[in-house]
């Protein structure tokens, strides 16, 4: 083994989809692979506040692979608490960058501020915005470019290259080499037929593999973008014989540009009516001009400008976004797509109660996000204080994922053999990982695949198996998945209902207070517990 072996530290997405952050130390010198946030319930998301495992200061350089803020949503925290290397990316990647961060910067601003309008929070400390819009562009003056395929020197003793990741627009797999270990971090891969991108590439012949896993569990029927299309079309016509809306929450980076593509095909071609598309996120068109700007290199668009079809009314104010609610029979696009904050949870405030509306998801929902809940059939959830009842046609396509399957990502990886080290498999929970070393493990009984835990570290000497150095955090398994509060949530939209079909008013009462006793009696154990402890 050499003497100054790689290590590795996963600061994030390992056993979630979300955080994605690793780090690489050689010597004196580290390197981060994305920096990005968590996202999905709120326990999950509460992780963004906690300090960096690492100081910032000392970082020297950090790739991103794509645009998305789960992979560089930290970047103004780590930029406002003095990281000032620089942020290596490719052109799309950077320019998405500038208004990804900017966006996620005012979201801060705007979460702090109505935290601390809140009555309940009257006397307490002001809450502080996890970063500001100010941060955010310190962030993105820190990026520098460099194309895919061009080698580079990130910080003194490592070489890095990036190859095309086919996930979205600037997406990159990232090579690195140090102290004669190479290294492929595969970043998010994209699918075939992907729209607008080429299929993932890379060489062959690593010491080590870090492959993400989101959809390691499961195998996506294949459909070409004529397929797809037809499945879309289906999906617009029944919802406008049902006479409402269609909603569909969408990411504002990719998914909605996707959908314009397709709709505008549809449009176009007549195979829909001449139906209103109003595109209800400032983000989603803001990253749409971006996607114009490089229309020409883009597949499927035929060097076009495939965003500008007539019926697609951008909607920029708030005063537009009211404006529809009283719309029916229109397509409407508003992000986020997990439904977890954004104009989507407006739209679905005045739409899910709605027998005549649709609900469509085109993109992954992950465990504990307000998505995933209304797409595992919550007959009730609550959206901004209010309880909705989910009356709405609830419907799904799944072959708008930016992510490749099992089979494809079995694929990738078969074409990155052979791996003399370990396959590591981040960025996916625990069941889709599971079930894809088991079938990695059939397929290659030889390989060392290794499934990390937040936290870990590991030495990754050449030609040999990582070693594992420190172990993970115990402490994070109830934040990844669902958390208590989507209990507490679905509990709380059923109370009221639940309580009216009792018989009387005094056995209301009756069960509240028995409700009331159950909790009660879980605080005196807890301080009972507690007392025993400090007498120890």
């Amino acid at each position: 083994m050499t003497s100054n072996p790689i290590r590795l530290s996963f600061h994030g997405a390992a056993k979630t989809v979300t955080g994605s952050c690793m780090e690489f130390t050689h010597g004196s010198r580290r390197v981060l692979v994305d920096c990005g946030m968590f996202q999905g319930s709120r326990t999950l998301e509460r992780l963004n506040l906690e300090p960096f495992a690492f100081d910032p200061r000392k970082v020297d350089a950090v790739i991103v692979t794509h645009a998305h803020i789960d992979h560089s949503g930290l970047l103004p925290k780590l930029a406002a608490q003095g990281y000032s290397g620089p942020v290596w990316c490719t052109p799309p990647t950077r320019d998405l960058l500038e208004h990804m961060l900017a966006d996620a910067g005012r979201l801060q601003e705007g979460e702090a501020e109505r935290h601390n309008r809140r009555r309940d929070r009257a006397g307490e400390e002001p809450f502080e915005p996890l970063y500001t819009a100010e941060d955010a562009r310190t962030a993105f003056e820190l990026c520098r470019i460099v194309d895919l395929g061009g080698t580079f020197e990130p910080a003194p003793g490592f070489r890095a290259r990036l190859w095309n990741a086919g996930h979205i627009l600037g997406s990159a797999s990232v090579e690195l080499e140090a102290g004669g270990v190479s290294v492929l971090c595969s970043g998010d891969l994209g699918p075939d037929n992907k729209a607008f991108q080429r299929d993932p590439e890379g060489r062959s012949g690593y010491d080590h593999v870090i492959c993400e896993s989101t959809y390691g569990d499961r195998q996506r029927e294949q459909v070409t973008i004529t397929e797809r299309r037809l499945l879309l079309q289906a999906e617009v016509e029944a919802a406008l014989l049902r006479g409402g809306n269609l909603v569909i929450p969408v990411f504002a980076l990719e998914r909605t540009q996707e959908l314009l593509l397709d709709l505008g095909h549809l449009l176009s071609s007549g195979a829909i009516p001449d139906v209103p598309v109003f595109i209800d996120s400032p983000l989603a068109i803001r990253t749409t001009g971006v996607f114009a700007r490089y229309a020409v290199d883009l597949e499927d668009t035929a060097a076009s400008n495939v965003f500008s079809h007539p019926s697609f009314h951008y909607v920029t104010d708030v005063a537009g976004s009211v404006a529809l609610n009283a719309m029916s029979g229109a397509i409407i696009m508003a992000a986020s797509g997990m439904c977890e904050g954004g104009r989507i949870r407006h739209h679905l405030l005045h739409n899910l109660h709605r027998r005549d509306s649709t609900v469509l998801f085109v993109g992954f929902q992950a465990q504990g996000s307000l998505g995933r809940v209304i797409m595992e059939g919550a007959e009730r959830v609550r959206i901004s204080g209010e309880d909705v009842r989910v009356r709405a046609q609830i419907r799904a396509i799944q072959s708008y994922s930016a992510h490749a399957d099992q089979g494809e990502l079995l694929d990738w990886i078969a074409d990155r053999m052979p791996i003399a080290g370990s396959l590591f498999l981040d960025h996916g929970e625990a069941d889709a990982q599971e079930t894809m070393r088991r079938e990695l493990q059939r397929r290659h009984p030889d390989l060392e695949v290794r499934i990390p835990e937040i936290g870990e570290e590991y030495i990754l000497p050449p030609g040999e198996p990582a070693m594992r150095s420190a172990t993970g955090r115990v402490d994070l398994d109830a934040a990844l998945g669902r958390d208590w509060q989507n209990d507490y949530a679905a509990f709380a939209t059923s109370l009221k209902q639940n309580l009216a079909r009792l018989e009387n008013d005094r056995e209301r009462e009756k069960a509240l207070a028995q409700m009331q006793q159950v909790l009660d009696s879980y605080a005196a154990h807890r301080e009972r517990r507690a007392r025993r402890s400090r007498q120890h």
